[in-house]
């Protein structure tokens, strides 16, 4: 009896194809199995579930628009120690970059060309002093003799001219003295302000002019410090409607370049009643302490100004706005369906960490703070779920002059 055995396969279904078919079968029900999953979603029902953003919701309160300018430190007073006589500079009694008094000796020009001049001068003195003696002397013999007429009328009035002549050499010698002294004077240079002195301009065995009037150095009062703004008057007259006119007092805030605040608070003097017709410039100019001497004359620096004073101002995080982009300054308000909406805003200046909104964003709307990358992930026009947002701590603890952050989206 023949054994049983299957029969032979044929060629179409060899074990090779069976195979690539099975796994070909796998494969589709795999792709069907995750397209369903991603249909049917993670959460209940097969949505996904709206995301958290963090929001705020806008409130009205006073606000001291602000605005920061660029500025030049300037010394309240600036004097230029220069040569009043011609000589030889002898000594130098100074040190360089260290605070001077007013009438300290700051240089010795060589002093006896001088001196002799004044010893010349006191000679002629006493030589006209003579001569007004003997002249009065003898007009005041001739005056009983005329009367005697013992003498001509003549020769006592040519007695009482000589004597005049000789006052008026007297009077003349004096001054010619006074002159010498002065000029004697000048050659001990003397410091006319009190202030910090910079570096010597001329050395030991230097020849100075008093035609030319060389320079010999520089003294600036630097305790206190102007500074020297310059403004747009279109921005100054709009400040000054908001705020129903200038102030009398204006603070100003001094930025240094680290972008650290002067703890002192300098005042707004003036301003400029002129426009510059080039640039629509006005002039203005503050007054700051300096007596650490944190501020050097001529140093660039950056000064806030509070011009005026907006009553139902609104604020917002500056992370929340958008600056110049194609529809300007924008930001994202949230509706009342939860749906987000950019909305193009008038952004005034900064205070601290905040944006100031001067127009487009009314009182009890939400504007969104944070979560502007879910948002990309999200169909538009879809609702996002609103949570309230809180400053980090670094960001309140940040000083008011750090520099504005430009939000990224």
């Amino acid at each position: 009896m023949r054994p049983a055995h299957s029969s032979p396969l044929p060629p179409s279904l060899s074990p090779r194809r069976i195979a690539a078919c099975t796994l070909m079968a796998v494969a589709l029900l795999s792709a069907c199995g995750k397209k369903d999953a991603a249909q049917a979603g993670p959460g209940a029902g097969g949505k996904m579930p709206p995301p958290e953003v963090g929001v705020i919701t806008a409130t009205t309160q006073p606000v001291a628009l602000q605005t920061e300018l660029p500025a030049r430190a300037e010394p309240v007073r600036v004097a230029q120690v220069r040569a009043r006589v011609n000589g030889v500079v002898l000594k130098r009694n100074f040190t360089e970059g260290s605070l001077v008094k007013q009438g300290q000796s700051l240089y010795q020009i060589d002093p006896e060309p001088y001196q002799a001049q004044v010893s010349a001068a006191q000679a002629a003195l006493g030589r006209a002093q003579a001569n007004l003696t003997q002249a009065s002397a003898t007009a005041a013999r001739y005056k009983p003799l005329v009367e005697a007429s013992a003498i001509s009328k003549q020769e006592y009035a040519n007695a009482v001219a000589a004597q005049k002549q000789a006052e008026a050499d007297v009077a003349s010698a004096r001054a010619q003295v006074r002159i010498a002294r002065i000029s004697a004077g000048y050659a001990n240079v003397n410091a006319p302000i009190s202030g910090r002195i910079g570096r010597a301009l001329v050395t030991e065995g230097a020849l100075v002019s008093a035609t030319e009037a060389t320079q010999l150095a520089l003294i600036q009062q630097t305790d206190r410090m102007f500074l020297n703004i310059t403004q747009s008057a279109t921005e100054l007259q709009r400040l000054r409607k908001q705020s129903g006119g200038p102030s009398g007092s204006t603070p100003v805030t001094v930025l240094l370049d680290d972008g650290s605040e002067l703890p002192a608070k300098g005042r707004l003097l003036f301003s400029d009643v002129t426009v510059d017709p080039a640039t629509g410039q006005v002039n203005l100019r503050a007054e700051v302490a300096n007596h650490d001497n944190a501020l050097l004359p001529g140093q660039y620096v950056r000064v806030r100004l509070s011009q005026a004073l907006l009553p139902n101002g609104i604020l917002v995080p500056q992370q929340a706005v958008t600056r110049g982009g194609a529809n300007g300054d924008t930001l994202t308000v949230i509706g009342p369906d939860d749906k987000p909406a950019r909305r193009p805003v008038k952004i005034g200046s900064r205070q601290g960490a905040n944006w100031v909104v001067l127009d487009g964003l009314k009182a009890g709307e939400r504007v969104m703070v944070d979560g502007f990358q879910k948002l990309q992930m999200m169909p538009p026009g879809a609702p996002v779920k609103p949570v309230p947002w809180t400053a980090p701590k670094s960001e309140i603890a940040a000083p008011a002059g750090s520099a504005p952050a430009t939000a990224s989206r």
